[in-house]
């Protein structure tokens, strides 16, 4: 089977290789850059070649192209470590939530910024009882007349010290089974009522952030879809989340920085570099798949597990050929002892593996 691109694709690879070098020398490098790497300035410079909402439609003021334009122009910027979270949660699942459930309204007010890489966008999805699971969460929304009142906490909430806009998963009937009476809210992160605490991880990250909502105000038109009926669709965007080029390369500038380092004439180091090119050739399949919509439903969980646990592979490999120098130099260290959060973050692969027994395998479910 050929796996080449075309020449077409081959261009755009190029290009966005370019793009992302010149990222890089303009605003420095970034670990996880999707999640870490915040420019207004390097969104704009990516909007304006048509690269945010690549694959929406037209209609809606997107580039209409193939997901495979899209998924080559991510991996080069992110195995860069170009700084796109700026744009890259709008481009990636709430855009295109809006598109789908969106009114035409919200579509007019909300999608031209996000195309221009000028607003950036927080997902308030985990709280602090309810991380992996959303069905527990219980930020409330109540419907005063044609405003919600919103009150509640949301943890791991990603850029929501510099995000205009958090998207809500909230509850918005408390009276009904988990999955249900379940709402999502364009909330302006401007409101009165809203406090947002960086958390401080142990590599000094600030990227997570907690949000309390004391009597927040939001107005009924923020409502994205039904009333209630908005757990299918924050699954939606889970699966957007889980299958992407994103769970595979983040920490890519590290494995390239020890490759270079490493002593290939010891046969062990080649052992393990053929190992890990092997991951990387394994994850872009699961990767194709999912874009190219091969994949079965719910298929995300599988490639997702895959792909973070090849990350911490990864970490492991520059940790062994950098050796002390991982433990003095900032970026190198902080790359290392963050690998232990790709399993976790967007649903820990022991709930990844529960979702592929029992969605995908079909195998009986033991409760005590």
């Amino acid at each position: 089977m050929d796996f080449e691109f075309g020449a077409e694709l081959e261009a755009l690879q190029q290009e966005a290789r370019a793009v992302a070098a010149q990222g890089v020398a303009d605003y420095g490098v970034h670990n996880d850059s999707w999640i870490n790497g915040y420019s207004k300035e390097f969104s704009a410079t990516i909007a304006a070649r048509g690269w945010v909402g690549m694959t929406w439609p037209r209609a809606h003021g997107g580039g209409g192209r193939p997901p495979m334009e899209r998924l080559i122009v991510a991996e080069q910027l992110i195995s860069a470590g170009a700084p796109i979270s700026t744009s890259w949660f709008a481009d990636r699942q709430i855009g295109p939530a809006i598109i789908r459930y969106g009114t035409p309204d919200q579509q007019a007010k909300y999608l031209p910024d996000m195309l221009r890489g000028a607003t950036s966008w927080s997902i308030g999805m985990s709280e602090p009882q309810a991380g992996s699971d959303l069905a527990a969460i219980k930020t409330t929304a109540q419907l005063n007349g044609d405003v919600f009142v919103v009150n509640g906490q949301k943890i791991w909430t990603s850029g929501a010290a510099l995000a205009d806009y958090c998207y809500l998963t909230c509850r918005t009937d408390t009276a009904q089974r988990p999955h249900e009476g379940v709402s999502e809210l364009i909330v302006p992160m401007d409101a009165v009522g809203i406090e947002v605490r960086p958390i401080r991880d142990m590599v000094n990250n600030t990227h997570f952030c907690e949000i309390y909502f004391t009597n927040v105000e939001v107005p009924i038109e923020n409502l994205v879809g039904e009333l209630g009926q908005a757990f299918r669709q924050t699954m939606t965007q889970l699966e957007q989340e889980r299958g992407g080029i994103d769970r595979l390369v983040s920490n890519k500038p590290l494995y390239d920085l020890a490759c270079s380092k490493a002593d290939t004439n010891d046969v062990r180091v080649r052992q393990e570099i053929a190992g890990l090119q092997s991951g990387y050739r394994l994850g872009k399949l699961l990767i194709y798949r999912e874009t190219i919509k091969q994949a079965p439903a719910g298929f995300s969980a599988a490639t997702k597990v895959f792909c973070t646990e090849h990350q911490q592979r990864v970490a492991q490999f520059a940790a062994q050929v950098l050796g002390v120098s991982m433990t003095i130099h900032t970026r190198l260290s902080r790359a290392f002892m963050y690998a232990p959060a790709y399993t976790i973050m967007a649903g820990t692969s022991e709930i990844m593996r529960n979702i592929i027994a029992e969605r995908i395998l079909g195998l009986p479910v033991f409760r005590d």
